[in-house]
């Protein structure tokens, strides 16, 4: 069916005798055929969101529907995969065109042409259904990609090979009740359907970082979703790249939504030196990257961040637990804004389209930890985290507020922290986590039966410090008694000793949650050692500059496999506070 183009502006065309298209149809627009989305009808009037720059369109000329909604290719070949918003391959993009996204280019999505060792788990005349595991691709060395029966289809197998195949040959047949069905490697789904499975149940364990904040006093669970608010300048981006180094996830999926050049320039970089912890290949090698940056077609910004978790459940549909990073969920905003302005839609809030808290709620909700499809009693997690980018900081504009109704993780950057050069720089008296009570068994099981209490302790003296923190401006640090002293002597370690961290530091950007909870320890003893010392009439100053102290500072530099130093490091510390209250008791 075709129609013809009766306006045009910018990224949005208007087009008439539409009658029979529906909603979210990807259609081809002009002669080019750029590539284009259904986002609004009104009688046999389609208004469409070009997804490419849409100069030398003019009225009458044609549009045709593909009677499809805008899906991505899922197959092997995601991984270390680097995508635009609508999935087309920026690395083969490069080779055949150029620098530049050239106007109604055909590429496919996934190669096509390559081939991949199919290896089968499944034998004829086995019963299989939707979500069960065909056969295994070794698509990295870290990654073993898992062919699944796609949805709508069920039934015992006929024939399955093992070899070598490209994604669009057949690797098995399945005996259905409508006939034999062939099965490839490759299958496509909509981006704004979320993949079914089975059920959701409640997040228990956390996402371990070795970021020490996070995992410390802000835990974010698997299946969870964070958001990462800041002004500009305050580290939203260097936070999402440290949690996509070093999240003990098994898959990342990095979305630059409507992001600086130079920042996914960074990421593209970085992924491939370094080294994953756990497998000691490339991190790159788990990750699929999409770029939509700020020079790209608007409307594609918009699509970025549900073709990312599409990916990101194809993924978890697999059984393995998946963390997409989102940035910036504000700039996706602001895409929705230009086009429901382009819409004539009535504006909300600042501009806003009245939908944007449903929108960003459809995107959250996708994450979680599910029971997957499949005879096999399986689970996967999507993890999300968004950063939001406020203008000047104002966390009551339109996108802040609307997230933080949804997420259950707020780390609020904070300008001040940042100006101090004090990194990460998540504000400890405002930021927030939900999930913290439901992984405390967790901590206690498998790293400490006391670490929650560490987390309180650490928690109270930050919040004593900022209440102490007035008095101190008013009339100086030798108002205050020893005991409080003290306490702010021990925030100021767990301030600059602890929670600052060195994201290019070699041992510093990653602390496993053994380290931390040594160094918590060790922390709190200074502070009870420290004030039985005084209360024992020690020198004040004696305590706080005892020599131990400062192997405190300097332990976030001991390595991972050194951290039997920490023992040494307690026992000094131990010896030297008790003689300082031994001197004290004899004065």
């Amino acid at each position: 069916m075709q129609g013809r183009i009766v306006k045009v502006s910018g990224p949005l065309i208007v087009a008439e005798n539409m009658q029979d298209v529906k909603m979210y149809d990807v259609v081809k627009v002009g002669e080019k055929q750029l590539i284009g989305e259904v986002i609004e009808l009104r009688g046999d009037r389609a208004s469409i969101q070009v997804y490419e720059e849409t100069s030398g369109l003019g009225v009458g000329d044609e549009v045709v529907s593909t009677g499809m909604p805008l899906s991505v290719e899922l197959a092997p070949g995601l991984i270390e995969g680097i995508f635009d918003g609508i999935q087309r391959p920026l690395a083969k993009i490069v080779q055949k065109y150029g620098d530049r996204i050239t106007r109604g280019i055909k590429v496919d999505n996934i190669d096509h042409e390559k081939r991949w060792h199919f290896t089968p788990v499944k034998k004829p005349g086995e019963y299989v259904e939707p979500g069960d595991v065909l056969g295994t691709v070794q698509e990295t060395p870290i990654v073993l990609h898992k062919i699944m029966l796609p949805h709508g289809l069920k039934g015992k197998i006929r024939t399955i090979s093992e070899g070598d195949f490209n994604v669009t040959e057949t690797v098995a047949t399945i005996e259905t009740a409508d006939g034999d069905k062939p099965v490839c490697m490759l299958t496509r789904w909509p981006v704004r359907k979320p993949r079914p499975y089975k059920s959701k149940t409640s997040p228990s364990m956390p996402m371990v970082t070795g970021q020490r904040v996070i995992d410390t006093l802000f835990p974010i669970a698997k299946g969870g979703v964070a958001a990462v608010p800041g002004p500009f300048g305050s580290g939203k981006t260097v936070v999402q790249h440290q949690l996509a180094k070093w999240a003990d996830a098994e898959i990342i999926v990095y979305v630059g939504c409507g992001e600086r050049g130079n920042e996914m320039t960074d990421v593209l970089n970085e992924f491939p030196e370094l080294v994953d912890p756990k497998t000691g290949e490339p991190l790159m090698k788990r990750t699929v990257l999409i770029a939509n940056t700020s020079d790209m077609p608007v409307a594609a910004r918009e699509a970025s961040i549900y073709t990312g978790i599409t990916v990101a459940e194809y993924f978890r549909d697999m059984g393995y637990s998946v963390a997409i990073m989102a940035d910036s969920s504000s700039r996706w905003a602001e895409a929705l804004r230009e086009m429901s302005g382009r819409l004539e839609e009535m504006p909300g809030d600042e501009g806003y389209p009245a939908y944007l808290s449903s929108r960003l709620a459809e995107f959250y909700e996708r994450a979680g930890i599910v029971k997957v499809l499949g005879s096999e009693d399986k689970f996967g997690s999507v993890t999300a985290i968004g950063a939001v980018s406020p203008p000047g900081g104002d966390l009551s504009e339109p996108v802040s507020q609307a997230t933080l109704r949804i997420v259950k993780v707020f780390w609020g950057l904070s300008a001040q922290l940042a100006y101090r050069r004090h990194f990460p720089a998540i504000d400890w008296l405002i930021s927030y986590s939900l999930y913290a009570d439901n992984i405390g068994a967790w901590y206690a099981e498998n790293v400490g039966e006391d670490f929650m209490e560490l987390r309180s302790f650490i928690m109270n003296i930050l919040q004593e410090e900022a209440n102490l923190d007035e008095i101190v401006r008013l009339v100086g640090m030798d108002a205050l008694s020893y005991k409080d002293r003290m306490t702010m002597e021990t925030a100021k370690m767990i301030r600059e000793d602890y929670l600052h961290q060195n994201a290019f530091h070699e041992t510093d950007t990653y602390t496993s949650l053994d380290k931390q909870y040594r160094m918590l320890k060790l922390i709190k003893l200074f502070y009870e050692l420290g004030n039985e010392a005084v209360a024992a009439y020690a020198d004040l100053d004696e305590v706080i500059n005892c020599p131990a102290k400062e192997k405190i500072g300097r332990a976030k530099y001991l390595e991972e496999s050194a951290i039997g130093s920490f023992d040494d490091i307690e026992a000094e510390l131990t010896k030297e506070l008790k003689a300082l209250a031994a001197e004290g008791e004899n004065v």
